[in-house]
């Protein structure tokens, strides 16, 4: 599988990345053994580049990767996290955490201070069992953007300069402050969100051309659109950025399948082929909760897809013509 180097970083990540949002019990109970045996696939399918984050079932993700990971030796993976909620213990008389089916051990607080964003470090150290990451990501910064910015990322930097991880950046959905940070921070890489999709390809107004100009990676994540285009296709129940597709949405993605099923493409596998068209995406990060996930998008991602179908979606009016 190849690798692409993370803007002026040494930092290297496979083109398919492990997405660990799933092993947090992401909408649905995921049990230890299932998730060992995911994060196994993903290692045997030859993935090296593992993402994972504190809000991710409040630590549950970065302990389960941690298991499989400590088995490994430290040069052969790149790992990532994020800060910016710090996870502080409290009684789950019961509860399950909202979003993730966990016991609700810890709340978030948010937090994108200096003393936040090391004390975040250094929990996610100790849950993941490992001396260092090699990627630190400012997590969902949208509602704390200004915070973020002017304690958050010096923090992240130091850190770099420190050596104590490879790159640092931003990850969230919103292309528009992604791209502040662009400009006016000096970042190595950013994680955009839905933001560069065969649905919603928003990232080409500015975020993109600004990574180009200063030299910094993207990674593009929920390529799904969290899971409409997981499916050759698209069923009538099917999320878009996590909520009901609407008709017009549904029309849209399913315009787009038989564009991909005219070139014998899955859709999925054109989903995720997409954005690493692009010159400044340097992975796809794919959230996976079983082997058979992985297998599948695996495959997917080692699908031939022609040009030829890039022009047909161009000339039909569902890929924009400044797409690459």
């Amino acid at each position: 599988m190849r690798t692409n180097t993370l803007g002026r970083s040494a930092v290297r990540v496979t083109e398919l990345g492990f997405g660990g949002g799933p092993l947090g019990g992401l909408y649905e109970p995921l049990d230890d053994a299932t998730a060992a045996d995911t994060l196994r696939a993903a290692w045997d399918a030859g993935i090296r580049y593992f993402d994972t984050a504190p809000h991710y079932g409040i630590g549950v993700s970065e302990r389960r990767t941690g298991s499989l990971l400590q088995e490994e030796p430290r040069s052969a993976f790149t790992l990532s996290t994020k800060v910016g909620r710090v996870l502080v213990p409290q009684d789950p008389r019961g509860r399950t955490d909202e979003g993730f089916q966990v016991p609700a051990t810890h709340r978030r607080v948010w937090d994108f201070s200096r003393d936040g964003v090391l004390r975040s470090v250094e929990d996610s150290l100790e849950r993941l069992g490992v001396d260092r990451v090699d990627v630190l990501l400012l997590h969902d910064a949208e509602s704390h953007f200004e915070p973020a910015l002017a304690t958050g990322f010096p923090a992240l930097a130091e850190l770099r300069a420190q050596g104590v991880v490879g790159a640092v950046g931003a990850g969230m959905g919103d292309a528009g402050l992604l791209t502040r940070l662009v400009r006016e921070a000096d970042p190595d890489v950013v994680m955009v969100s839905g933001r560069y999709t065969l649905l919603d390809q928003s990232a080409l107004d500015a975020l993109l051309p600004a990574c180009v100009t200063r030299g910094v990676s993207v990674l593009a994540a929920s390529v799904f659109n969290s899971g409409l285009l997981a499916r050759a296709r698209p069923a009538s129940t099917a999320t878009y950025d996590y909520a009901p597709a609407s008709e017009a949405v549904l029309r849209r993605a399913r315009r787009i399948a038989d564009v991909c099923t005219s070139h014998g493409v899955p859709l999925p596998a054109a989903a995720i082929a997409f954005p690493l068209r692009h010159p400044a995406v340097a992975a796809t990060v794919l959230g996976m909760r079983s082997p058979d996930e992985v297998h599948a998008n695996v495959r997917a991602f080692g699908t031939p897809v022609p040009d030829a179908l890039w022009t047909d979606l161009r000339a039909e009016g569902l890929l924009r013509e400044d797409a690459v």
